[in-house]
């Protein structure tokens, strides 16, 4: 990759509005632009995660890639074109075997579980929660007229935040930790 970046300021978007990768300029509050801001806090989200485990954990490098694979959903995003697709089925199958494999460790859920547990399990969950948001954010672009979304994109983040959740329960659980149940407030304190 050559060098795509002279300078990190270009003024351009002073006026509230920013460039596609297709050379369209849009404003900074379109849905796109939102969607693409979800993806890539959720991209940051997992960086942090990353960076809570050892470079030898068993999640470290399925985590990394799903890092690229969101990088190629802004991508996707970013150039707004039906004619380019990265994300595929075989992308979320490879979210989907990840996650049947994790699960399987897992005891069966019989309780709701609140976020934490560990710091990383608690950074699983807001990865998952901020994977939400994302998720809801391209369903609505997608509904909207003349706006390209591959609909790949909406099937990854679908499953990733399956997959999520399960890493933060898997975390929870390492080195003798345990997940946090919820438990409700008796009707009598109401």
């Amino acid at each position: 990759m050559s060098d795509r970046l002279d300078r990190i300021y270009t003024r351009s978007g002073d006026k509230g509005t920013t460039g596609l990768a297709n050379g369209k300029r849009i404003p900074k509050s379109h849905p796109r632009i939102e969607t693409l801001g979800d993806v890539d806090e959720l991209n940051s989200l997992l960086g942090l995660l990353i960076a809570e485990l050892d470079a030898s954990h068993s999640l470290h490098t399925p985590l990394a890639q799903i890092q690229n694979d969101l990088f190629d959903l802004g991508g996707e995003l970013a150039i707004a074109d039906d004619n380019y697709t990265v994300i595929t089925l075989d992308t979320v199958t490879r979210l989907e075997t990840c996650l049947d494999q994790l699960n399987t460790s897992l005891p069966p859920l019989k309780e709701f579980i609140l976020p934490g547990g560990s710091r990383a399990a608690a950074t699983a969950h807001l990865a998952r929660s901020v994977c939400r948001r994302a998720e809801r954010r391209i369903v609505e672009l997608s509904s909207l007229n003349q706006e390209s979304i591959n609909p790949m994109g909406v099937s990854y983040l679908n499953r990733l935040s399956d997959l999520l959740f399960v890493v933060a329960r898997t975390l929870a659980r390492e080195k003798g930790g345990s997940e946090i149940h919820w438990k409700p407030t008796p009707q009598e304190n109401l």
